[in-house]
């Protein structure tokens, strides 16, 4: 077995140390690194443990082990991934005795480095056991408290304590770094969701109902990916906050509707199903690749009334004409601050810059689809983000600058009605705590006429 397990370890160092040298998405690497070092499928609940852990944990990791390293300039970078990788295990997680976990790491650091750094390592490990971690109490300024024990930069903690408060900062911090139930849609013009349920629970998996999302179900145990129901089409993985802007849009059935950021056709597929299959959904995306992605999803769930454009969609308003279309959904680009449970290693690349400079592309796109929406038509604007700059300003500036649009208070009655509590005016702002969801804002205008 320990073969196996030290290639789990080093396999999850050598992830952590790529992730940050290329600041690519962890879970794109995570799944090359799978395939390409053929894990046994028992080891990759463990290696995603391992991988994730330690990136949600990364600020709190360094700080307890602060005290124990004398000079962790002078470090290699690999051996700081191995000392947070090994600590990860010793603080969080109950199944692996500590003395193993220090065993592989001193074995790992024999193997890649010379045996004074295997005795460095062994050397900080047994002395954390030995004395404790340092404590967290010490740290008197409440937001820097916060900041370490969730390990979210103090900027962004500081930005949404004087946006949302203390405590829903809190709440919303320590959801972050729980690990992400995956959810999926049925795709309600093939199967049922009772049908789909009861094929996913004959393949193994063990599922179930979204108390939230009438055609969402939640994956307790299995990857939907590699389920039959997935590979013909009777669902689709889709986070459930996601799924609420094709009910805030309220396509009916042959209608013309604009997706304008579409990829990777999450919204514009459910909208299709939504519609029977009828009518058609002008799904634009600015890269090639990505629009690919929304005809595979198309094409595996069966949906003939999407047609695809690569398109800048700034440039939208010269290929059709003003309001040519019923309904316009506009998934802006955003920060993604929403989703730092799929994707942790997002907290420490953004900067506070980067708010400001999105929300500047969001009024363009604001601006450019705006006058394609018919009169009396609807315009849903929606991001995967939880920080006002990007929310409810960019709306305000672009209502202030266009009278003919006004908010569609009636969107509520179109929402799930467990969603229903949480929407007061013509737009929502839904936070990982709600309902374990991403973090996700919609907001929803008429058009006057």
């Amino acid at each position: 077995m320990t073969s196996k397990r030290k290639n789990v370890r080093e396999a999850a160092m050598d992830l952590l140390a790529a992730i940050e040298k290329n600041q690519s998405y962890s879970n794109l690497l995570l799944n090359s690194t799978i395939e390409k070092n053929q894990i046994p499928s028992i080891d990759i609940g463990l290696l995603t443990e391992l991988t994730y852990g330690t990136l949600q944990r990364k600020m709190a990791l360094d700080f307890f082990l602060k005290p124990f390293i004398k000079n962790s300039k002078k470090l290699e970078n690999w051996v700081l991934h191995l000392l947070r990788l090994t600590l990860y295990q010793m603080v969080y997680l109950d199944k692996i005795p500590d003395r193993a976990a220090i065993h592989e790491a001193v074995e790992i650091a024999k193997r890649r480095g010379h045996k004074g750094i295997a005795g460095l390592v062994n050397g900080v490990l047994r002395s954390i056991q030995r004395e404790g971690l340092p404590a967290l109490d010490e740290v008197n300024d409440p937001i820097e408290r916060l900041s370490i024990e969730t390990s979210h930069p103090e900027w962004l903690v500081s930005r949404w304590v004087d946006q949302f408060g203390y405590e829903k900062t809190r709440e919303m911090c320590e959801m972050n770094i729980l690990a992400p139930l995956q959810t999926a849609r049925v795709n309600l013009t093939k199967t049922t969701v009772r049908e789909c349920i009861e094929e996913l629970d004959e393949e193994g998996f063990l599922i179930e109902r979204s108390p939230i999302i009438p055609e969402a179900i939640h994956s307790l145990k299995g990857n939907l990916a590699s389920s039959k129901a997935f590979k013909t089409g009777k669902l689709t993985i889709q986070d459930e906050s996601s799924m609420l802007a094709a009910y805030a849009l309220g396509a009916k059935e042959n209608e013309k509707i604009l997706d304008a950021c579409a990829a990777p056709g999450g919204k514009s597929t459910h909208i299709a199903e939504k519609m029977q299959s009828t009518g058609v959904i002008y799904s634009i995306d600015l890269h090639e690749h990505k629009v690919k992605l929304i005809q595979d999803n198309a094409k595996r769930l069966r949906l003939g009334n999407i047609k695809t454009i690569v398109m800048d969609s700034r440039g939208v308003g010269e290929e059709y004409p003003a309001e040519s279309f019923d309904r316009v959904l506009l998934d802006a680009p955003c920060s993604g601050l929403g989703v730092i449970r799929r994707k942790p290693d997002m907290k420490y690349t953004k900067k506070e810059e980067d708010i400001l400079h999105l929300s500047k592309i969001q009024q363009t796109l604001l601006n450019a689809v705006s006058p394609l929406v018919k009169k009396g038509g609807i315009l849903v604007y929606s991001t995967c983000t939880v920080d006002k700059e990007e929310n409810e300003k960019t709306l305000k500036t672009f209502l202030q600058d266009h009278p003919d649009f006004a908010g569609d208070m009636t969107f509520k009655d179109r929402m799930p009605e467990a969603i229903q509590p949480l929407i007061t005016g013509f737009d929502v702002q839904i936070f990982p705590q709600d309902f374990g969801s991403d973090g996700f804002y919609i907001a929803v205008l008429r058009k006057k006429g």
